[in-house]
């Protein structure tokens, strides 16, 4: 691999992570929030390494007897391009040699976001976890993916799916459904403030339109890549979704930090007895 496709820094580190191989855990939880990293770590009993650059920020350390990496992804599908490639890149490539490990080493990728409902039934400060992710941004476009079809979204919508582990152990309710990851905060996701959006989300209808019987839940801007990605790179990835808004019935939660606070308390108890 020539220098321009696979770049370290003068450290050996990937570039933009700027992290070495032995900095990443088996576990990998991804957060959007660079602020977040700190707040799941300090749920950790000890931590052995912490970087940063640019928006990606991460630490690493102990929860229970499991090694675990938490790492901020920032906004959007265009980091996780990012982040899925040099992760993958840390743990199945030698970085000196430039060449590919013979054994392939998949990681647990775990996602704790926030999102929107769009199901009526699906109310704020409520858990979802993405059985499937539709991607309406264009990643699907660069790497092999299933199409998404249905007359409702435009033709370049992918559909992804989450790992199948174990959740009987999880130690909250949640619902289970199809996530829809959208290119963008505002017109994408069918909000209009000054702009009317060229493509009007079918807000009010959405949670009807299901696949293989399962119903559209929630939108947000990451999963969609992360299912996508992990799956092509043979890594087992899972998003869970903590509710804040209710778009249907323009809720939002009265106490997001608090509600934001027991998904990651949960999720590192799943991860402590499930992976």
């Amino acid at each position: 691999m020539k220098a321009s496709e696979l770049i370290t820094n003068p450290d050996g580190s990937i570039y933009h992570l700027r992290l070495l191989p032995e900095d990443v855990a088996p576990t990998v939880i991804l957060v959007g929030d660079p602020g977040r990293v700190a707040t799941v770590s300090a749920k950790f009993s000890s931590i052995d390494c912490k970087k940063e650059k640019r928006e990606f920020i991460t630490h690493t350390g102990w929860y229970a007897d499991k090694r675990i990496t938490v790492l901020s992804t920032g906004i959007g599908t265009d980091n996780i391009d990012i982040v899925l490639n040099e992760l993958d890149a840390l743990v199945n490539i030698n970085l000196k040699s430039r060449q590919i490990f013979e054994k392939h080493t998949a990681l647990n990728i775990v996602r704790i976001g926030t999102s929107g409902s769009i199901h009526p039934d699906v109310h704020a400060d409520q858990i979802v976890v993405s059985e499937m992710a539709a991607g309406m941004d264009i990643l699907g476009m660069y790497y092999p993916h299933q199409r998404l079809n249905s007359d409702v979204f435009p033709e370049w919508t992918y559909l992804t799916r989450r790992y199948p582990f174990d959740l009987s152990t999880f130690p909250e309710s949640f619902t289970k459904g199809i996530t829809l990851t959208c290119p963008g905060f505002y017109g994408p996701q069918g909000r209009s403030i000054r702009l009317n959006p060229a493509f009007k989300m079918p807000m009010d209808t959405l949670y009807q339109t299901e696949v293989h019987g399962t119903p559209f839940t929630n939108i947000e801007m990451e999963s969609s890549g992360i299912y996508l990605l992990s799956e092509l790179l043979g890594h087992r990835a899972i998003s869970f979704n903590m509710i804040l808004a209710n778009r249907m019935k323009g809720e939002f939660s009265a106490s997001p930090a608090k509600s934001v606070d027991k998904l990651i308390h949960a999720t590192l108890q799943w991860i402590a007895e499930a992976t």
